[in-house]
């Protein structure tokens, strides 16, 4: 099965020749080395790139071991450039190279070679990557499946097929595994030895219960706003294991460094700057977050909040939960002030929109709820509610459109 990843091939494509070495980065089994080893591979062939000026090694592969040297690596490289002409260097697992930013640098002393390399590991798979390279890097960041990726190669009914996805996520390998029961043996396999294991292994924890049961915190919670305050006190009501609120910090910074959960930090619109106190985080893979919890709650609504966050920044938006305050009239007249929650503010550049997430609207009074934060921000950007219900694209007389689901995730809602 040939799933096609066309973002991610043209911002390679687009990237030849820039000078810098082309980091692909993303969670574990996303596709980063079928990207590289695959798509990219055939395109440069069908657009006139010999076999022979393709540098291709994957360094898990016990074949290659000894090229794991350095020096010996480096040495391979330049013996198969045998002419004046472009060669293309793919490296796969590029952390179990010795001294690796340094051969990458070295690397790119030749103007002959562009060079792409991938990493499978927490260590090399770091925010900080690009850094490590001395500004001589550009990061391609790899998520997993979209609902669009994943029902070009599943197709059939659209609601049998979310089902699928928002259930077992959108790992590619896990849409070549028949049952239901070798998809949750194979998640759970990623979850526990490629991911959490390596964790701990990493950062040498002292305390990999508590950490385990921080995960089950953050995955329960995700779309609700929290912190290590919040959460350090939930593990005391609930007589789990004590974690210190900087422990949880650190926690959370190794789930985000491993791809494995994100941050969106709340922003006062009005005010425009970030408010400090509860941020929200979700999951990168809601068949991940599922297995973390055992499939004990699998909740549309929430699920549905954290895919939605999923396909802006896979859409390469930043996002922001926003908040709006404003002076309202209780029961008694008295003014206070109240706010209001915007899900997600986006911003690509000069683009900003603001989006709602709704499972269903089945009241004018949940209309109303819904609307009122998006109507207290007094810009022009667009304003969106995303529905759950298959209904056709709408506009309100104040400018807020809704659309369902499905519809903006396959593409046909384009923001």
């Amino acid at each position: 099965m040939i799933i096609k990843r066309d973002s991610y091939l043209h911002k390679l494509i687009g990237s030849q020749r820039n000078g810098l070495v082309k980091i692909v980065t993303g969670g574990r089994r996303c596709g980063k080395s079928f990207l590289l080893f695959n798509l990219f591979h055939s395109y440069l062939v069908d657009n006139g790139v010999q076999e022979d000026h393709i540098i291709e090694m994957s360094f898990d592969d016990r074949k290659n071991k000894k090229f794991r040297n350095a020096d010996l690596l480096l040495e391979y490289i330049d013996s198969k450039a045998s002419d004046n002409g472009l060669y293309y260097i793919i490296l796969d697992e590029i952390q179990l190279v010795e001294d690796f930013v340094e051969v990458m640098l070295s690397l790119m002393h030749n103007s002959q070679y562009e060079v792409y390399v991938t990493g499978s590991n927490s260590k090399f798979l770091s925010k900080d990557i690009v850094t490590e390279f001395r500004g001589r890097g550009e990061e391609i960041r790899v998520w997993p499946l979209t609902f669009d990726e994943f029902y070009s190669a599943v197709g059939g009914d659209r609601r049998s097929a979310w089902k699928e996805y928002y259930t077992f996520g959108g790992l590619p390998q896990v849409l070549l595994m028949e049952t239901d029961e070798k998809k949750t043996e194979y998640l759970r396999s990623i979850f526990e030895l490629t991911y959490i294991k390596d964790i701990l292994e990493r950062n040498n924890m002292k305390n990999p219960e508590g950490f385990r049961q921080l995960v089950e915190v953050i995955s329960s919670g995700i779309g609700s706003p929290t912190n290590p305050t919040r959460i350090a006190n939930t593990f005391k009501s609930g007589e789990k294991i004590a974690i210190k609120e900087n422990t949880i910090r650190t926690y959370i910074s190794y789930l985000e460094d491993a791809f494995l959960i994100e941050e969106a930090k709340r922003y006062d619109v009005k005010g425009r700057k970030y408010i400090g106190t509860e941020n929200k985080y979700y999951f990168l893979d809601m068949g991940l977050r599922a297995i973390s919890l055992n499939y004990r709650q699998q909740e549309e609504t929430h699920i549905m909040e954290n895919i939605i966050y999923n396909e802006l920044r896979t859409r390469g938006y930043l996002v922001d939960v926003g908040v709006v305050e404003k002076w309202v009239a209780d029961e008694n007249g008295a003014r206070k002030r109240k706010n209001f929650e915007i899900d997600f503010v986006i911003n690509k550049g000069a683009e900003r929109v603001y989006i709602q997430s709704a499972y269903q609207m089945p009241t004018v009074e949940k209309v109303v709820q819904e609307q009122n934060s998006l109507l207290n921000v007094k810009d022009s950007f667009k304003k969106l509610i995303i529905v759950w219900d298959d209904i056709k694209q709408k506009v309100d007389d104040n400018g807020i459109v809704t659309v369902g689901l499905l519809d903006f995730l396959l593409g046909e809602y384009v923001l």
